[in-house]
């Protein structure tokens, strides 16, 4: 079976950590948004008036007959099957949950630059944007870096992985949370690495990894820019 995955064209945004679960795992699948009919072929699925409800938004997961949104939801589903999460009940529940926790900080740091409207423009809402940057900056990064760094000092197998001896794919949606706040904050991100050593550890053992290592040097994977989630915008990065 090839999975079929739907997302916005020219973006890694919240489908890069499904894109990571694949290459890692080695896995054949479609990135849709690639194909000259992609977006089109998505929003079929979307406007679709027969049940199961459609998916209200990307990214989803075509697997056969099963259509499944939402980041953590797809991962939870994907990563058993890929060798990215344990076998058992309760480890995969243990790791869904902490996924649910990236996506949290993933939907704070969305609002850094849209923190009235997504339907507004950044230049609308940039002093806004400037007060909840600064907020999360001072408060919220060291609340969340500080649990995930606890979560990994506290792994009964060592702190290389977030939960048991081996890869899940939380440690590559935390492997790409560091990248994308190192894109967005790079000057507020400039110590992280001595605050959250484990962290930084895990980042770069990830990134050593042979299929990501190619794939991050590949075309399939897309830059980094100021359409996605993680935005650099030098007006909001500064030492918290």
């Amino acid at each position: 079976m090839q999975y079929e995955l739907y997302y916005w064209s020219g973006l890694q945004g919240r489908g890069e950590f499904v894109r990571l679960a694949f290459e890692e795992a080695g896995v054949d699948y479609a990135d849709i948004a690639r194909r000259p009919d992609g977006t089109e072929a998505m929003m079929r699925l979307m406007r679709r008036k027969t049940a199961p409800p459609a998916p209200f938004a990307p990214p989803f997961l075509k697997a056969g007959d099963l259509i499944i949104p939402h980041v953590a939801n797809i991962l939870m589903y994907l990563g058993p099957r890929v060798g990215l999460a344990p076998q058992d009940e309760g480890g995969r529940h243990v790791l869904h949950g902490l996924q649910l926790t990236i996506t949290d900080f993933v939907a704070e740091v969305h609002d850094t630059h849209h923190p009235i409207s997504g339907e507004l423009y950044f230049e609308d809402q940039k002093e806004a944007a400037k007060a909840r940057a600064a907020a999360f900056l001072a408060n919220r990064v060291p609340k969340f870096f500080g649990y995930f760094e606890r979560a990994l000092q506290q792994n009964a197998h060592g702190p290389a992985h977030i939960l048991g001896p081996t890869l899940t794919y939380v440690d590559l949606s935390l492997f790409q949370l560091m990248e994308g706040m190192r894109y967005a904050f790079p000057r507020a991100m400039r110590g992280y690495a001595a605050a959250y050593p484990a962290l930084a550890r895990l980042h770069d053992a990830v990134r050593r990894r042979p299929r990501l290592a190619a794939y991050l040097k590949s075309e399939r994977r897309i830059a980094f820019n100021e359409s996605g989630i993680f935005r650099h915008y030098p007006e909001l990065d500064h030492a918290p």
